[in-house]
């Protein structure tokens, strides 16, 4: 392996936290603009933050043990707000990601061992594949300048699609991207409306987000339609999720997935999938970028061990950047929900009707639980470094709703990664920060351009 220097220390920029309190409107601003701004210099300190709006407390909780009372013991007391069902139901429709209740509980049971480790290494297939192709593309065009942002966007788009369904998303990848900006850019954003209004009670935004959702649902059933009329894999055979969804049973109920129950979870897998793993190799390669020692460790790595779909336990380092990523560019930075009925968080009560925020991007950035918050760390993550706090690393939640498809999400950000750093050299062509933005998921204020040399 080749000698690396140490690696030097790098906090990466993000924006400053008010001293005080956001004042009403700045605060409404804050959400629609960069959601992160809106918790105070003290909230990386302390237990909890409190405050009134709209007549009703919203409390950040920072504690294990009320992030354990929300999440684990008490979650059927800890619904979505109005707010999030009126911006992702469009998206998602009713697959795992919004559904409550039985319905949850009936999708969970037949998605889970879909997403089982023992289907990894099927899975890992299709992004060992696709990675290959993308690199070979990014090869064969010019050095620089590479929009990095787009080509993993692209990148993990058509991992989802092949994993999932077994397409190439030559097709539906390009309108598929310009829908998501096209929602990102104005209806993914909250209005006041969709915070006071309960979701039955549409708004003129609700409108607009009921007609978008017509055409990204066809975009949706017309991949749907292209997988389905492909032959039929042998009996107890599988080629990708679509496949094992197909397949799957409650095993309570015995019950499957309809076609539009099966269309819903497309939808949910292929959104969220990619969206959250393309924002997490963008952020990896802007810290390795800005960390050249480290990234030659990384590269090392994966020139040493090799990057086929059984490579993923043996690339240690590269795995513990990626967490070290998502640490501090946890793609799910908050998850908010409302109180059903009364509670206790700690010392803190809770009214039936209260919003309760947890923050990974808070969790990660707490003083009582890391050392250095700020600074670029992977070693955090090594083998032989103590396990993070109980509760402080949450990129995929925990609990009964913790994100099913957490384990391939890894695999695959790992495997990308690898990959491409044993391929290339990755260097950023201009000095200017690039900023966490949060809306919906912790994207980039801007797209930097960046040089590949061929290692």
């Amino acid at each position: 392996m080749d000698r690396v220097e140490p690696v030097p220390r790098f906090a990466p920029l993000s924006p400053t936290p008010p001293a005080a309190p956001l004042s009403f409107w700045a605060y409404l601003r804050a959400i629609r603009t960069n959601a992160v701004t809106i918790w105070t210099e003290r909230a990386y300190q302390e237990d909890a933050e409190r405050r009134d709006l709209l007549g009703r407390a919203t409390l950040l909780v920072n504690t294990p043990e009320a992030i354990h009372r929300v999440l684990v013991d008490n979650p059927g007391n800890y619904r979505r707000t109005p707010a999030s069902i009126r911006i992702l139901r469009p998206v998602v429709g009713n697959g795992l990601l919004l559904s409550e209740g039985e319905a949850w509980r009936h999708q969970r049971r037949t998605i889970a061992p879909a997403l089982a480790p023992r289907m990894l290494p099927l899975l890992a297939q299709h992004v060992v594949a696709t990675t290959a192709d993308h690199l070979d593309r990014l090869a064969a065009g010019p050095a620089a300048p590479v929009d990095l942002l787009a080509a993993v966007q692209m990148l993990a788009l058509d991992i989802a699609g092949r994993s999932m369904v077994s397409l190439d998303m030559a097709t539906f990848g390009p309108p598929m991207r310009a829908m998501i900006a096209e929602f990102a850019a104005d209806l993914s954003r909250p209005h006041l409306l969709d915070m006071v209004l309960p979701p039955g009670v549409p708004t003129w935004r609700d409108l607009r987000r009921a007609r978008f959702r017509a055409r990204w649902m066809r975009l949706i059933e017309q991949i749907v339609d292209t997988r389905l009329a492909r032959p039929e894999c042998p009996a107890g055979a599988s080629r990708d999720l679509f496949d094992l969804l197909r397949a799957a049973r409650d095993p309570e109920t015995g019950a499957a997935f309809d076609r539009i129950a099966l269309r819903d979870q497309v939808a949910t897998m292929i959104l969220a999938g990619h969206e959250t793993t393309a924002v997490t190799l963008f952020w990896a390669l802007v810290m390795l970028a800005a960390t050249p020692a480290e990234q030659a460790r990384v590269a090392a790595e994966a020139r040493a061990i090799g990057t086929d779909a059984t490579a993923v336990p043996r690339l240690v380092r590269t795995r513990a950047v990626v967490q070290e990523t998502l640490r501090l560019f946890p793609p799910a930075f908050v998850l908010v929900r409302q109180a059903i009925g009364p509670d206790r968080l700690g010392e803190q009560d809770v009214a039936a009707g209260s919003i309760v925020m947890i923050a990974p991007w808070v969790l990660h950035r707490h003083a009582r639980f890391w050392r250095d918050p700020a600074v670029f760390d992977p070693d955090r993550f090594m083998p032989d470094a103590p396990p993070p706090p109980r509760y402080a690393w949450l990129p995929f939640g925990t609990g009964p709703r913790v994100c099913v498809g957490a384990q391939f999400a890894l695999t695959e950000a790992t495997l990308a990664l690898a990959m491409l750093l044993a391929r290339f050299e990755v260097a950023r062509l201009d000095t200017e920060p690039v900023l966490p933005a949060a809306v919906v998921t912790l994207t980039p204020s801007r797209a930097p351009a960046f040089r590949l040399s061929p290692r």
